[in-house]
């Protein structure tokens, strides 16, 4: 599995603004929202979906990386989109240093296998130091794209 498999190439943003958990989640579902692959009328659901998530054990990872995630039946397949936040935000990571770039995943509720394979090649992708040093540096959706689908074919090399 491909991170461009579940990444969907226009729920992706350069600049974050919001400056808690759940405003930062709430930003990443209207990517979701903005890019058509979810229908805003499923939003509060997808959130809350993911806040519940949240209370059970940050989804902060650590090295400026939240990979927060969940399952709901509004949507058919996994899908996931990406952001950036310049600044960076407090999300209870396990380091306790501040989130920059979080990875944003929600599938069907009866998808264990595909789940667990993103989860996993997230941390993948993101255990790399440069490629998180990159992603925090650029400017705009393109180039996050670009390093994505990059780092893709490389791990697929390897």
């Amino acid at each position: 599995m491909k991170t461009t498999d579940f990444l969907c190439p226009k729920a992706i943003s350069a600049d974050l603004k919001g400056s808690k958990k759940e405003d930062v989640i709430s930003e990443l579902v209207d990517l979701f929202i903005s890019s058509g692959e979810i229908d805003k009328k499923h939003k509060k659901k997808i959130v809350e979906t993911l806040m519940a998530r949240e209370a059970l054990g940050s989804t902060a990872i650590g090295q400026g990386i939240a990979i927060p995630h969940g399952k709901c039946e509004c949507v058919k397949k996994l899908i996931g989109c990406l952001g950036v936040s310049k600044k960076g935000i407090n999300f209870d990571s396990l380091d306790g240093e501040p989130a920059h770039i979080f990875f944003l995943l929600v599938a069907p509720v009866d998808s264990a296998g595909p789940h667990l394979k993103a989860l996993a090649r997230i941390s993948r992708l993101l255990k790399d130091k440069f490629i998180r040093d990159s992603l925090k540096s650029v400017t705009d959706e393109k180039m996050i794209l670009k390093i994505v689908q990059q780092e893709d074919v490389r791990l697929s090399k390897l």
